[in-house]
């Protein structure tokens, strides 16, 4: 923990942008070490009804709806959740008072006095995070898993600060974190940063992909020669970053060596580190499908090594690790078919993956809020492995605009109709991949929400 970090923040007026988890938990965190805490959020007290219950509101003022950009009037320092767009007016405005904006990733940090393992990407992170979290866990550590992923980074804060008497709960605090907490950053320095790749995503929000890559990019800003930088070389975008890394860098790859990290010698995994070589497990030991999943294995795996965690450690967590929820998830096998959830696909590229991680016909369930994806590039491998797309959703016209003619494509009115057509549609042998390529906020609460929607109704099939 940073020695000033809560003596900075007692008496100070704080504002917290967004009541989403995060804003919710930063706002525990900023009360607890004696700011004087608002939340604002631009919707009404109604619809943020679930926040506010979690919120003591005799010790933290709420500034809802049309009263929330006044509440930024008298902030000494603005606190903003992932979601919150950067360049606001209000926030600009907040600026040039010279009043600091930072998220609540910065704000967490400062509390922090484990060693932090970060991992950013595009598509892969959760994953990665869980089964680092994971293999170290197996070593025995006290490891805290969050950020983006999950539980927000300031509940590992509020934990380290209550406990700060008796000494540190965590041995490594892995968190999982995004462009959008990039965005925001000052002081943040992970001890071990990953790169996992880089795609076009959240297009919506960035101008264009240049700013999108330089925030993932600030993931390895703060870090000194003591840390260490871990990029995936197989990735056209993450070796550029190799030139400007001030950690001791790492890689990882499934198609050429690698002078330190992970890397495959025939159908084995291999660490090289330190001058030492190790060798993990057989690549089929690994339980998780799909190349991608072995580059997320290969890159948790080299993460857990520079920490001390031993090869049989992670040979027992890889074989056994079933994935995550809404990742490429078995819902169930009905009359020959299977139903597979991978609401978790939210960009283009990680629907493709989706697509090659399967070797049987697919029925595909895409759509959602467009986040400014190419729908282009799924062109290829919807030609060689689906039979029919079943379209959801605000993007639905245009993925057919840029797909018409490839495979039958239908429009679903609803959730309902559109795993109903896909069910009827499908033989035995094939399967039926929710894979949207786009956000879910048009329809659901988010991409959890469709995925659990998904599994109940396909449930629910007779």
């Amino acid at each position: 923990m940073m020695p000033d970090a809560a003596s900075e923040l007692k008496g100070k007026k704080v504002t917290v942008v967004g009541l989403a988890r995060s804003g919710v938990s930063a706002a525990h965190l900023l009360e607890a070490v004696g700011a004087e805490v608002t939340v604002a959020d631009a919707k009404d007290e109604a619809k943020l009804e679930a926040a506010l219950t979690r919120l003591d509101r005799s010790r933290i003022r709420v500034a809802a709806g049309s009263a929330y950009e006044a509440a930024l009037d008298e902030a000494q320092l603005v606190v903003i959740s992932p979601g919150v767009p950067t360049e606001l007016n209000i926030l600009n405005k907040v600026r040039a008072r010279h009043v600091p904006v930072i998220g609540e990733l910065e704000l967490a940090y400062r509390f922090l006095d484990a060693p932090v393992l970060a991992v950013t990407g595009t598509n892969g992170k959760s994953t990665t995070v869980t089964l680092i979290g994971l293999l170290l866990k197996e070593y025995g550590k006290r490891v805290f898993v969050g950020g983006n992923l999950g539980t927000p980074l300031c509940e590992a804060a509020l934990n380290t600060y209550r406990s700060r008497a008796q000494g540190s709960p965590y041995d490594y605090v892995v968190a999982e974190v995004s462009s959008f907490q990039l965005e925001t950053i000052a002081r943040f320095r992970p001890w071990i940063a990953a790169l996992l790749n880089i795609t076009p995503d959240h297009l919506d929000r960035y101008p264009a992909l240049a700013p999108y890559v330089a925030a993932k990019a600030r993931i390895f800003e703060n870090q000194t020669s003591d840390d260490y930088g871990l990029l995936n070389y197989d990735d056209e975008r993450t070796p550029a970053f190799r030139t400007g890394l001030k950690g001791h860098e790492l890689g990882f790859s499934r198609t050429g060596p690698v002078k330190e990290g992970a890397f495959l010698d025939g159908d084995r995994v291999m660490l090289s580190f330190k001058g030492q070589r190790q060798s993990v497990c057989k690549v089929n030991e690994i339980r998780i499908p799909g190349a991608h999943n072995l580059a997320n294995a290969m890159a948790a795996s080299m993460v857990a090594h520079v920490c001390g965690c031993p090869p049989d450690a992670m040979r027992r967590v890889l074989s056994t690790f079933p994935g995550l929820e809404h990742a490429l998830e078995l819902v169930r096998e009905r009359a020959g078919v299977r139903f597979i959830n991978d609401s978790k696909g939210t960009n283009v590229d990680a629907t493709m993956k989706a697509l090659e991680s399967l070797d049987r016909p697919i029925i595909l369930i895409a759509g959602g809020k467009d986040k400014g994806g190419d729908f282009g590039k799924l062109r290829n491998v919807i030609a060689r492995r689906v039979k029919r797309l079943v379209l959801i959703g605000e993007a639905a016209p245009r993925i057919q605009q840029v797909l018409e003619g490839l495979k039958p494509i239908s429009h679903a009115p609803s959730f309902r109709d559109a795993i109903q057509i896909a069910a009827q549609s499908a033989q035995p042998g094939e399967v039926v991949l929710l894979s949207p390529a786009c956000a879910s906020f048009d329809m659901f609460a988010d991409y959890q929400d469709r995925g659990r929607q998904f599994k109940a109704l396909v449930n629910g099939l007779d």
